[in-house]
């Protein structure tokens, strides 16, 4: 995806990077004290000579201090500019004030509580690589170096729309046999946590015209379509064969559940857009993935494909969510679940799959269960537990020898910040 632009570094939290960000200077630009205490040279204090040092100056932070005579001593506060002269900082806590003089109680080495300059950043280095997602701490990091605006790719564009005669949105009258539309909510939600910039086409009705005409209007300056429902073997899913005539379809069905009915390709650009000129170009084609109709489902594979694919379009590099390894006990444990090991490839053990019957429940620490129905219940239980952006995948762990006790090894994937 290409296309960027300048942001002011305020307003790029979520945003990510098109190029690096190097830094003009130093971090910290000057030797600094990272105590309040007196600025001194070592070598005036001796462990059998004279500890009494006069004041000569007093060195708040943010002003410019004079070179320390010989023989005295500054008083000086954190982040404050280390005096020219001043090689050691004593703390407040080692010393004793007392009129226009201090007395050190502590010998201290050259260099001792002093953050020397550039000891943080140093100039001329890239603190953030492009392809970045700019989160507050990274915006912070910016900021330190000054930088007042960063340069951003530009937001993906993305058209969604919903198809089935029986939705119905939230605030209508809910007719026989009509559901409300949940999904509409949940992946707009998740599409502007992206940072996308979404053009909802609401619900479209179960009719092949009508889903090729949405189609075709959507491609027209977008960078993915989105689909909620009507992709799987019914007769009244029409969003594949809409999707075989306006475009191609490179993907239909994976290996899981829930979420099978998945679907993925390209619809072609009409007459009217700026690549219709080239159609063997990349961007003569927008591309497309349907998710199913399930709301679990749709959740599911929201996270598992269509996140990671719109990071990538972003300019994202590092897109795969992280696991957190945890265990579950089986019904024929007792006792509370334990902390397992970083991994089977880190502790000699091998991984296998849980046949359905064999997984029994799976308490988390707490704070959730695997869902085995694509259910309403499963939906509020993920939203109770603090789970809507957490989904299992699920191994047995076995040491290679002896073998031991019978455990689950649950990975938690959690959303990148």
């Amino acid at each position: 995806m290409n296309g960027s632009e300048p942001v002011p570094t305020l307003e790029a939290a979520g945003r990510v990077l098109s190029a690096d960000v190097v830094s003009p200077l130093d971090v910290p630009p000057m030797n600094t004290s990272a105590m309040d205490g007196y600025a001194i040279r070592a070598a005036d204090v001796t462990t059998h000579g004279n500890r009494r040092l006069p004041v000569s100056q007093r060195i708040p932070a943010g002003h410019a201090p004079g070179p320390l005579t010989p023989g005295t001593a500054a008083r000086i506060f954190t982040g404050a500019t280390v005096p020219p002269g001043a090689d050691a900082i004593v703390m407040q806590e080692q010393t004793e004030a007392a009129g226009d003089g201090v007395t050190i109680l502590h010998s201290p080495r050259p260099g001792e509580w002093i953050t020397a300059q550039g000891a943080d950043i140093r100039s001329g280095s890239v603190i953030l690589p492009a392809g970045t997602r700019l989160t507050p701490q990274a915006l912070g990091l910016a900021a330190s170096v000054g930088c007042a605006e960063l340069q951003v790719r530009r937001r993906v564009k993305v058209a969604v729309f919903f198809t089935g005669d029986e939705l119905t949105m939230p605030g209508e009258p809910l007719k026989p046999g009509a559901i409300y539309n949940s999904n509409r909510f949940t992946l707009r939600g998740l599409l502007e946590n992206l940072g996308c910039e979404v053009s909802d086409f609401g619900i479209v009705a179960d009719n092949l015209d009508a889903t090729r005409a949405t189609l075709r209007e959507a491609a027209q300056a977008h960078d993915l379509i989105l689909t909620c429902g009507g992709v799987s073997v019914g007769e009244e899913d029409h969003v594949k064969p809409a999707v075989e005539a306006e475009g191609r379809l490179t993907l239909w069905q994976i290996a899981m559940k829930p979420g099978k009915p998945l679907a993925f390709g390209a619809v072609r650009r009409g007459a009217g857009s700026r690549a219709a000129a080239e159609p063997s170009a990349p961007s003569a084609e927008t591309f497309f993935i349907g998710l199913p109709g399930n709301p679990v489902s749709s959740f599911v594979t929201f996270l598992l494909f269509v996140r990671p694919f719109l990071l990538r379009l972003a300019g994202v590099q590092a897109v795969a969510p992280r696991a957190v390894v945890a265990r579950g006990l089986h019904p024929e444990q007792g006792g509370s679940p334990q902390r397992v090991p970083p991994g089977p490839r880190q502790c000699g053990w091998r991984s296998r799959s849980v046949p359905e019957p064999e997984f029994g429940r799976a308490d988390v620490h707490g704070v959730g269960r695997r869902f085995d129905r694509q259910s309403a219940q499963s939906c509020d239980q993920c939203r109770r537990n603090r789970a809507l952006h957490s989904f299992f995948r699920v191994a047995e762990l076995r040491p290679a020898a002896p073998a031991a006790s019978h455990e689950d090894s649950i990975a938690i994937f959690r959303e990148r910040a």
